[in-house]
């Protein structure tokens, strides 16, 4: 399960006989996030004409939510378009919004579709791509004589330290790949445990 995900908002233009194509792209890792980017951007734009989008959640080549929006140009020739470049570059987790301005000259649905497909590409050409990690949470126990130990193991390793709990012992809530955590264990040796799920619940 290998994609690629965008490292950060990117935007593009083209002018296309007269008709203007701003295309915004997004990092999303929900529809609802996605939908919010849309909202946002007709607000910003409320005299545009289209404002057409596709998104996709997960794994591109085997994805469970993905969805597109015409937004009122004629079927199939902008939202599929648009979804299509990003299916076909393997790119997950992402929302791509065209905003149209029309220019007076009508494309033709052959006209669109490229007009939709080169603008996705053109936003996909201005962005920096990261391949997709799939990351785990788990919790660390350690002593408090240790701590900096566990930090440094687990900084070391390109994880995340969040929550830190101090009780009668140090636990340490930790964001990293999944398939770091055998790696992980071993690091740690004696200076902290990786604590299983049965040994967290109440």
């Amino acid at each position: 399960m290998t994609y690629q995900t965008l490292a950060a908002p990117v935007t593009a233009r083209l002018e296309i006989k007269k008709s203007e194509f701003i295309t915004y792209a997004y990092p999303v890792h929900s529809r609802d996030k996605a939908m919010f980017h849309v909202e946002q951007l007709r607000e910003k734009y409320p005299d545009a004409r289209h404002h057409c989008w596709a998104y996709i959640i997960g794994d591109p080549n085997n994805t469970t939510s993905a969805g597109f929006d015409d937004d009122g140009e004629p079927n199939g020739t902008a939202g599929r378009p648009i979804l299509n470049v990003l299916q076909h570059k393997s790119i997950g987790n992402v929302i791509v919004i065209v905003v149209r301005y029309f220019g007076g000259i009508k494309l033709g649905a052959g006209g669109l579709t490229r007009a939709y497909a080169g603008s996705a590409q053109a936003a996909v050409d201005e962005m920096v791509l990261t391949p997709y990690v799939p990351m785990t949470q788990v919790q660390i126990e350690a002593d408090f004589a240790n701590e900096s130990q566990v930090r440094y193991v687990v900084e070391d390793m390109g994880g995340e330290i969040g929550d830190v709990d101090y009780s009668k012992a140090v636990t340490l809530n930790v964001t990293l790949p999944e398939a770091d955590i055998e790696t992980l264990k071993e690091r740690l040796g004696m200076d902290g445990r990786v604590l299983d799920n049965e040994d967290t619940e109440d």
